[in-house]
């Protein structure tokens, strides 16, 4: 089952396309990490999805429903944020009972395990809280509600590195204990691709691509050695990334998709690409990197 389908998406601000026809579909019970540079849009995406503002033009859909303002895509879906926020008047623990009595599938359990593992003041407001430790009490939120879709805008905002390394193993651990589909965007991969089954990556309002994690991570490979003899091999490849070493060497990134045994014998050395370096390179305006800015400066 589809729990999301967006086909020709599109949000606009005045003149500019916050998202730019943009279509994908995200099956039910898996985690999806929505990768992008800051501005790349996700987390206009997101609230398009979470049904907090309308499209511009095309078509999504949540659950089979429309979400702007569906208070049945509400009852069963979460969104996450570093903005979100609770009212002054309830203490942490008051806020935890409150929220049992909206999300019908709500962990009460979990909830009052983790306030205690995180070392929160169950009498303090939220308000009260560091940055960090808002964020850690909204994952709790997050990952107690249980509901079937479950959306994380760059979760770990403030968070230290132990924290961080918590909330990615509990999310895992209660999405085998509890299948459901969760989404989670952030502009850096590498701390949370383990997690992840499926990776949608975007720049611009648009998807760049979509694939498994698995055949992302074989997406595309580096090949490196001579400059002459790289430069004769890539008019058949296709180049996602190009850096420049010296004038005899350099080393490129193409797409994984031919016999390397073949650019082996030519003395080229293949090796792979990170999951997050890709999505850099992916991204990058410019098919070269910071390096050749200076180089060509000082070739004027």
């Amino acid at each position: 089952m589809k729990v999301i389908e967006c086909e020709g998406l599109v949000k606009t601000y005045g003149s500019i396309n916050a998202l730019d026809r943009i279509t994908f579909s995200i099956e039910e019970n898996t985690i999806t990490g929505l990768i992008g540079r800051n501005g790349a849009g996700k987390t206009t995406l997101l609230k398009v999805i979470a049904g907090f503002w309308r499209e511009t033009e095309g078509r999504v859909k949540v659950f089979e429903r429309s979400p702007f303002n569906n208070l049945e895509v509400s009852m069963n879906s979460i969104f996450v944020d570093d903005m979100m926020s609770f009212t002054y008047t309830l203490n942490l623990k008051e806020v935890l009972t409150e929220a049992q009595a909206f999300y019908p599938n709500w962990d009460a359990k979990l909830a009052e395990g983790l306030l205690e593992y995180f070392n929160f003041n169950p009498r303090l407001v939220h308000q009260s809280l560091s940055k960090g430790k808002r964020s850690t009490f909204n994952m709790i939120v997050g990952l107690a509600a249980k509901c079937p879709l479950t959306i994380f805008d760059e979760p770990t905002t403030g968070m230290d590195a132990a924290v961080r390394k918590d909330f990615y193993r509990a999310l895992l651990k209660d999405y085998l204990f509890s299948p459901r589909t969760i989404i989670i965007s952030s502009h850096h991969l590498d701390e949370m691709e383990d997690i992840l089954e499926d990776i949608l990556l975007v720049d611009e309002g648009k998807k760049v691509l979509q694939l498994p994690v698995d055949e992302f991570k074989e997406y595309a490979v580096t090949l490196s050695g001579k400059t002459a003899i790289v430069m004769q091999i890539l008019e058949d490849k296709d180049v996602i990334y190009k850096r420049n070493i010296d004038l005899d060497s350099c080393s490129v990134v193409v797409r994984n998709n031919f016999s390397h045994e073949s650019v082996k014998r030519l003395g080229i050395n293949v090796s792979p690409v990170t999951p997050s370096d890709l999505c850099v390179y992916l991204t990058n305006q410019a098919k070269g990197g910071i390096d050749d800015v200076f180089n060509q400066s000082k070739s004027v």
